[in-house]
């Protein structure tokens, strides 16, 4: 056992321990404080918005990505019929052709020059539609529509092929009549003729259209 020589060594040791004690309260203390600002700064956002009162959500509106545009299917249908019921298959064509080789047709106001030059080739042909293959009702469809879009894209001289009738049955070109019937229905035809040899024969014809409007 350590023993003192005199009362200063006592006193020495009671110091040191006391510093010992005061060092280790300061280190605790000190890691206390360091716990606590560690956990404020863990829940500093929370502190900073305790006071907040989230807004009610009344005005709130969630915007939608756009929708892609409707397809028109229903006006789509209505052409689909206008286009079918607006040219008949009985028309009476006869009483509008010229009286020529040609089976030739002119609206008021297409001069007998302007068949002639149809005739002779002095139109090129710009666009034309092979109805070859097709039903009535097909051909009626493509021939509504191949003039419409012809109009609209200012197309005015076209060749419309119905064919000789060489696939049919009893050899007769089942879509030639049909066709002229058609065409003096539309009001787009100013005028047409059977084509040239070089130009189909008598298994097409050619058609004058009206000018796009202005």
């Amino acid at each position: 056992m350590k023993s003192f020589r005199s009362m200063a060594d006592l006193e020495g040791v009671r110091r040191t321990l006391k510093d010992q004690r005061l060092e280790a309260e300061r280190k605790a203390k000190q890691k206390e404080e360091a716990r606590i600002q560690c956990e404020k700064e863990a829940n500093l956002f929370r502190d900073s918005i305790q006071d907040v009162v989230p807004m009610a959500p009344v005005d709130r509106y969630i915007h939608e990505p756009p929708k892609p545009a409707p397809r028109p299917i229903q006006r789509e249908m209505d052409d689909a019929a206008v286009l079918h019921e607006s040219l008949s298959d009985e028309m009476d064509v006869e009483r509008f052709l010229e009286t020529d080789d040609k089976l030739s047709y002119r609206v008021s106001g297409i001069g007998q020059e302007a068949l002639r030059k149809l005739r002779s080739g002095k139109w090129v042909i710009q666009a034309q539609v092979d109805l070859h293959g097709l039903r009535t009702d097909e051909a009626r469809e493509a021939v509504s529509e191949f003039i419409r879009s012809c109009v609209k894209h200012d197309v005015r001289c076209v060749r419309i092929i119905h064919g000789k009738g060489l696939g049919s049955v009893g050899k007769e070109p089942v879509l030639k009549d049909k066709v002229k019937r058609w065409l003096v229905q539309k009001a787009d035809v100013l005028a047409f003729c059977q084509a040239p040899p070089r130009d189909g024969g008598t298994g097409a014809l050619l058609v004058i259209l009206k000018a796009k409007a202005r």
